[in-house]
């Protein structure tokens, strides 16, 4: 082998580790705070499921939807964030599995803090009927209801992505990274998602801060747990806080698609991660903290997991 050739190839080995190392670089800084908001969520749903009170309790069983909604999302956007900076290219038919169930995962968020914030409007405004009103089976007859109609979303967006002429296409390979926009394959689907995203937000903000201002009223009777109500009406602002996190969301596509337009590539790329971390993996995350913080019942439990179940001397026997 000639002295060229083997500067080549030198040259060639070197140009790869370098795009390995800048990899590694550019994805620790996210992959290991999302590794941390797995964990720390994955330990809230395990100690949901860990004790019959969870289990048998209606806010305790929307608050498990919520954050297994919440948690699948965030591994699947993960996935498609370690994909992208690995500049590895799917075809058009799994990304748009991807792009679909992350879009699935994420619209449950809002519909459950809308079924959480009415449950507690019961518990408050109706406490007598609250037993027969807010039961198991209601309750898991409400969630599949989500559930449904979320699919049922899903589903128009496939129907109007198969209006595109995929059949033109020199191939299904794509020549970018995998995501929501580049699911926008006609004008469509993005006038769709922009109706469908305003009607979500609307209606579920309406429904919230009606119950908030129910609760309010409520509170001023005198046959109102005073006590009861102060705390409900902290826990329908945090929906509302958390509603417009959710918000925060569905905007971050058109943001990027703006900065793009101004910004090149590389500025567009390190805005767009630190928009990932703030906008959709962190708010993810903070439902297991807040609720597992504020919660009485879940605090112990949940700190106890959080510990890999180690017993300190000071913190006593181990939470039944």
């Amino acid at each position: 082998m000639s002295f060229t050739s083997r500067s080549q190839n030198n040259i060639t080995v070197g140009l790869q580790y370098l795009g390995v190392l800048e990899i590694v670089l550019f994805s620790i800084p996210i992959t290991v705070p999302c590794c941390v908001f797995l964990f720390i969520n994955g330990t809230m749903l395990f100690t949901l499921r860990s004790k019959s009170v969870f289990r048998e309790t209606s806010r305790y069983i929307l608050l498990y939807n919520l954050l297994f909604a919440d948690t699948v999302q965030m591994a699947l956007t993960q996935l498609m964030y370690l994909l992208s900076v690995s500049r590895i290219w799917m075809t058009y038919p799994v990304c748009g599995v991807l792009a679909m169930l992350t879009e699935l995962t994420n619209e449950i968020s809002p519909f459950t803090l809308v079924l959480m914030s009415l449950e507690r409007y019961v518990a408050v405004c109706y406490p007598l009927r609250h037993a027969t009103i807010i039961t198991i089976r209601n309750t898991g007859v409400a969630i599949i209801a989500v559930w449904a109609f979320s699919s049922l979303n899903v589903l128009t967006r496939v129907l109007l992505l198969l209006e595109f002429p995929f059949e033109d296409l020199e191939s299904l390979q794509m020549k970018d990274f995998c995501s929501d926009i580049a699911m926008y394959l006609g004008p469509m689907s993005d006038h769709y998602d922009k109706a469908y995203a305003c009607f979500l937000f609307l209606s579920a903000g309406v429904t919230i801060t009606c119950s908030f201002i129910g609760v309010m009223i409520a509170a001023r009777s005198a046959s109102t747990d005073k006590a009861s109500a102060h705390k409900t009406r902290n826990t329908l602002l945090l929906h509302l806080v958390q509603l417009g996190l959710s918000l925060l969301s569905t905007i971050n596509d058109p943001l990027i698609t703006a900065i793009s337009k101004v910004l090149d590539r590389v500025s567009t790329l390190r805005i767009q991660t630190m928009l990932y971390v703030c906008i959709i993996l962190l708010p993810r995350c903070l439902s297991a903290l807040i609720y597992g913080i504020r919660d009485q019942t879940i605090r112990p439990i949940l700190m106890y997991h959080l510990c890999c179940q180690l017993k300190l001397p000071r913190l006593g026997s181990q939470p039944r």
